[in-house]
């Protein structure tokens, strides 16, 4: 079977590509599985439940609460959205009782705030909850309805496929969407289904026909479900680095910040692990109800635009210590870079010493900016030591940039930013 799917791909590769110039940086909005899953009760909880109701409560908090300017624009529907049964011309239709006014007009609310429409669909028989299924011969009715909506966005999940149909499936879809004339996003859940690595995953193909796709496991409302997926992403990153960039992104699963299951420390670490992977940054929590220290890590400018680096390099882990500190790097536009040293300690908070030169820096002078205090840290040499302190499972982000570079005005352009941010009131203090 493999070696059949293989001169498969070779075939599909030729003549379909999936450049239509979306996601040159990391999507961020907000989507609705980790937190609402597939509650389809609104009779008893009307306020949560998979509806359109739902979905115009958080397009009107990412517009009215800020988010939308800093980069969250996409409303993302997952599983449960649909009739249990397609209509007379076999189309796909939203269950009548929760979605009364369409897809159509929920599209356009969207829309008129400013936002874009994600949805969700399934190349099996069945959607991984049970409804209705995209098999390969409904690949093109379902794009073309998809396109007449006003969708801007498609997760294709696997669930009852199989890989045969997989290989011919989610190449077809990437035609299917090319050929509506609407430029869409498009998530396959593809690699996810295999595996995640090569020689079952081929990432080159990957990159040609998908903007961005899920390689591992769902994400949890826990921390050891988050180091779960760093462990995986971080020890397989000669293999996965390298897939990603501008319009084709690893995905390791929503952002759980703002629900039950992390601390305040192991949220920041969610948020700093998330952007050094030039991941999406796609949440899933109740926008509607969220603390302050929540919105504050997620809304975190700094942390965003590290994300967002338009040169979208993913970052590496250098040093997996015996301490148990972990030291991530990732490089940024103009000479600049972002380190963070996370504590996968759970006793107290840890002193890491260290300097610029142990983590491969060349020498110079360098400024640096603590992303979640929000301060400068003082001039660091590349060879002087110092000493951070890194809570327990939780971490220090630095923005670095060379003190010379300053010379050019796009550096100073940095500078002039991080000056600005350093204004910033404080939330913590990790430098000693």
């Amino acid at each position: 079977t493999y070696s059949v799917c293989v001169c498969l791909l070779g075939l599909i590769s030729l003549s379909v590509t999936l450049d239509n110039g979306l996601l040159k940086t990391p999507p961020m909005g907000w989507m609705a599985w980790e937190r609402f899953r597939c509650d389809v009760d609104c009779r008893d909880d009307p306020e949560n439940c998979i509806s359109e109701g739902l979905f115009r409560d958080m397009a009107d908090r990412l517009v009215e609460d800020g988010w939308k300017e800093l980069g969250y624009e996409y409303v993302i529907i997952d599983d449960c959205w649909m009739s249990m049964l397609r209509d007379k011309q076999g189309r796909l239709q939203p269950e009548p009782s929760r979605f009364p006014s369409g897809i159509d007009k929920l599209a356009r609310y969207i829309h008129d705030h400013g936002l874009k429409l994600g949805i969700y669909a399934d190349m099996g028989t069945h959607t991984c909850m049970g409804f209705p299924g995209t098999t390969l011969e409904k690949i093109e009715i379902d794009a073309q309805t998809f396109a007449s909506w006003g969708v801007d966005y498609l997760k294709f999940d696997g669930c009852y496929s199989n890989p045969v149909d997989q290989m011919l499936g989610y190449p077809l879809m990437s035609k299917a969407l090319n050929a509506t004339g609407r430029p869409m996003a498009y998530s396959c859940s593809w690699p996810a289904y295999l595996g995640g690595l090569p020689p079952y995953v081929n990432y080159s193909l990957l990159g040609e026909i998908c903007h961005l796709w899920r390689n591992y496991y769902d994400i949890q409302d826990s921390w050891d479900s988050v180091l779960g997926i760093v462990d995986w992403f971080f020890n397989n990153q000669d293999e996965l680095q390298p897939a990603a960039g501008p319009g084709r992104w690893n995905d390791p699963d929503m952002l759980i910040i703002g629900n039950f299951g992390l601390s305040v420390d192991q949220a920041r670490s969610q948020m700093a692990l998330w952007a050094m992977m030039a991941a999406p940054l796609i949440m899933s929590n109740d926008l509607r109800n969220m603390d302050n220290s929540a919105r504050a890590i997620l809304q975190n400018r700094v942390a965003i635009a590290i994300n967002q680096d338009p040169m979208g390099i993913q970052g590496r882990r250098l040093l997996q210590e015996k301490s148990h500190i972990e030291v991530y790097w990732r490089p940024l536009s103009n000479s600049a870079s972002a380190l963070v040293f996370l504590s996968r300690r759970t006793d107290m908070p840890y002193l890491y010493h260290t300097s610029l030169a142990k983590l491969n820096y060349e020498a110079g002078n360098y400024e640096a900016y603590d992303v979640f205090m929000g301060s400068m840290v003082k001039r660091l040499n590349a060879t002087t030591d110092f000493t951070i302190s890194v809570n327990p499972s939780g971490v220090v982000m630095w923005y670095i940039y060379p003190e010379q570079s300053k010379k050019t005005a796009t550096i100073h352009q940095h500078h002039k930013e991080a000056s600005q941010f350093h204004k910033a009131k404080p939330e913590h203090h990790n430098v000693l």
